[in-house]
């Protein structure tokens, strides 16, 4: 999953070497349609990689909020320091047990080992900088970024309230890790600016203050911000990763509390949070949020909402009519008691919507959506951690007594060999509007199922990883109309040799849907296969790689794909040239191409039919202080003489587009 080494370049203030790291979790992930959680996961990583922990002096929450690290290596590595002392370098990492080429890839980017003499004691000062230090020694960011397409959508001249261009500006500032401070504005394409709905500028503006270690409160975070709870049962706004790159941290509990600084417009809270040591093994957090939110309206007396909407468009008058229409107003507490290897938790969340929600429940699949004005959830979270084992798993309840639990069960009984095993069931009948757990079906309802995955060294340049789910779904869901079941199998070899690396894997996704008269449930089987074969040395990095699924529903469809991607760098340089060509049967067999972008925007578009891709990204370092980027695409399609649907719709085959961006830190 991961490809890059442990070197001495990691302790430096070049974040381009973790991204580079991150974007090869994300080329290897199997979740490649999902860019807005990767961008969301790259935005956590990117504040954290700010502020490096210290090794030597970092407590266990602290690696805890860690995403990538599992309970056992969390444990494993406060054991080592605790036997053998100081980490003298990030060379010693290799010596913690549990540690595997995944986390020595990723961890020496947010961790630091401090030369002797020269640690962070004023790093863990509960006493507040003075204003003056903050000011002469924190530090701003300036990032800049918009979009130019050299086409013209049917929407762009006929049905769009703004402009073909997309753009957004973000400002940060942050002293250490104690002080954060960040505004962004951002539109898509076909939005106003400045103009109807968007008097102020922006479509959409996110911000937040951060105030770190001031006595007993932890963490305070005023104005947009995410937060997750034990499992995510009844809020988890934060990190997550796909069942493949979250193999070794699956079934650790998050009890997190950050800023929300990417540009997305789902899954937040707006207003204040706060995390508070009652005493060393007791903690509380706090949060009341209200936040707009987009709804289709009932056509009724009382203008009910018959969906929540999370897209953010605001481009034609019907989505600016729908825009922040609705309000939630939340709050909650999380109560955490460490003792030993054992953690406990308890945790209540409330949510009010000033439109009761009355979707179509005489519609099958559903009738057990959430429906009314109020909604609460409370659960308990529980935990043990040893050496050779964790479990970990919560249980939660809504207000009408429906239950939803997981539980997962890790072991190491060998430095190269893990374990995992997770367990789920949601009732069909529960609902928790801020919920984000695992599962495959998307949602915290109207699923059970098994888990049980492994990841396995047999050799010191040969890695396996695989892992198969099995769920069942005892009510309808969106084209499904009885209950039905899935299978997801999944194995994956990397074979690391010095300056190559080879990589296979095979995916078998089974899954049931309706036929075509709704009377009975047939086969929607998907089988894809990758091969890479990857080459780094010195300045060059190449990888060749093809993809083909062979997908199954009423009709067979097939797929191809081949790729090649090249890249240079030279200190101050970066050049990356991705070319695919494509070629498959229908859309239901289409292919997914990661390719390299500008910072902060991920996007796994999805290609069908016959044609190529190419896309030219190149990053100039002008200063220590100004950095300037840009990335060109094309893609032409060879089957189709329009691109698109409806305004979306551009009138010839092909589609030229370049991003450029401008960072400033000062």
């Amino acid at each position: 999953m991961f490809c890059g080494t442990l070197t001495a370049a990691s302790q430096t203030d070049d974040r381009r070497s973790w991204e580079e790291v991150y974007e090869q979790v994300v080329l290897n992930s199997e979740d490649d349609d999902d860019g807005a959680a990767w961008e969301e996961n790259y935005e956590l990583l990117r504040q954290m990689a700010d502020s490096p922990l210290d090794l030597n002096t970092a407590t266990r929450d602290e690696l805890e909020a860690l995403p990538f690290l599992s309970a056992q290596q969390v444990m494993d590595l406060l054991e080592y320091r605790d036997r053998y002392g100081r980490f003298a370098s990030l060379g010693e990492l290799r010596m913690v047990r549990s540690m595997d080429y995944a986390q020595l890839a990723l961890l020496p980017f947010f961790v630091r080992v401090p030369v002797i003499g020269n640690s962070v004691a004023d790093n863990k000062t509960t006493a507040f900088p003075r204003l003056d230090t903050i000011a002469r020694r924190g530090r701003h960011t300036l990032t800049a970024t918009a979009r130019l397409p050299f086409y013209e959508r049917r929407g762009d001249r006929n049905g769009y309230a703004g402009y073909k261009y997309r753009h957004w500006l973000r400002y940060e500032f942050n002293y250490s890790d104690r002080l954060r401070f960040g505004l962004t504005g951002s539109q898509d394409a076909g939005e106003p600016f400045m103009a109807s709905c968007n008097s102020w500028g922006y479509d959409t503006y996110n911000y937040y203050l951060q105030l770190r270690r001031l006595g007993p409160l932890d963490d305070l975070i005023v104005g947009k911000y995410k937060l997750s709870m034990g499992m995510g049962l009844i809020a988890n706004t934060g990190f997550s990763l796909g069942k493949l790159a979250a193999l070794q941290s699956l079934g650790r509990q998050t009890q997190t509390l950050r800023p929300h600084s990417s540009r997305s417009v789902a899954d937040y809270f707006q207003g204040a949070a706060a995390t508070l040591r009652l005493a060393r093994p007791l903690r509380l957090t706090v949060f009341a949020s209200m936040r707009p939110i987009d709804a289709t309206l009932n056509n009724d007396a009382d203008r009910t909402a018959a969906t929540l909407i999370t897209s953010g468009y605001h481009r034609t008058p019907t989505e600016i009519s729908k825009k922040n229409n609705t309000h939630l107003t939340s709050g909650g507490a999380s109560v955490a008691l460490r003792t030993g290897a054992f953690r406990f938790g308890a945790n209540a969340v409330y949510t009010h919507v000033d439109r009761s929600l009355e979707p179509d429940r005489q519609t099958l699949y559903r009738r057990y959506y959430a429906h009314g004005q109020d909604f609460l959830n409370a659960s308990a979270d529980y935990s043990y951690t040893h050496h050779l084992l964790a479990f970990s798993g919560e249980t939660a309840t809504d207000a009408h007594g429906h239950l939803a639990t997981v539980n997962a069960l890790s072991l190491q009984p060998a430095s190269n060999l893990s374990i995992v095993a997770l367990q789920r069931f949601y009732s069909y009948r529960y609902t928790a509007l801020h919920a984000h757990g695992f599962s495959e079906g998307g949602h915290v309802q109207n699923e059970s199922g098994v888990y049980v995955g492994a990841v396995w060294q047999p050799l010191r340049r040969l890695h396996l990883q695989a892992y198969a789910d099995y769920a069942s779904f005892p009510w309808a869901r969106y084209q499904v109309s009885l209950p039905s079941h899935a299978l997801d199998f999944l194995v994956q070899a990397t074979c690391d040799l010095s300056r190559w690396t080879l990589t296979a894997r095979y995916r078998a996704h089974l899954r049931q849907k309706d036929n075509d008269d709704k009377t009975a449930l047939i086969a929607s089987d998907d089988h894809r296969l990758r091969l890479a074969a990857a080459y780094a040395h010195g300045p060059w990095n190449v990888k060749t790689q093809a993809d083909a699924v062979h997908s199954v529903y009423k009709e067979t469809a097939d797929g191809l794909m081949f790729s090649e991607q090249v890249g240079w760098q030279r200190q101050w340089l970066l050049l990356s040239l991705t070319a695919a060509y494509f070629h498959t049967d229908a859309y239901q067999s289409r292919l997914y191409l990661y390719e390299r972008h500008l910072q902060g925007d991920f996007a796994f578009p999805s290609y069908y039919g016959h044609g190529v891709r190419l896309s030219l990204m190149g990053r100039a370092d002008l200063s220590r202080r100004l950095r300037l980027a840009f990335r060109l695409g094309y893609t032409d399609y060879f089957d189709r003489p329009t691109v698109g649907t409806g305004l979306q719709q551009v009138a010839h085959s092909s589609l030229t587009d370049l991003d450029l961006q401008l960072r400033w830190r000062f």
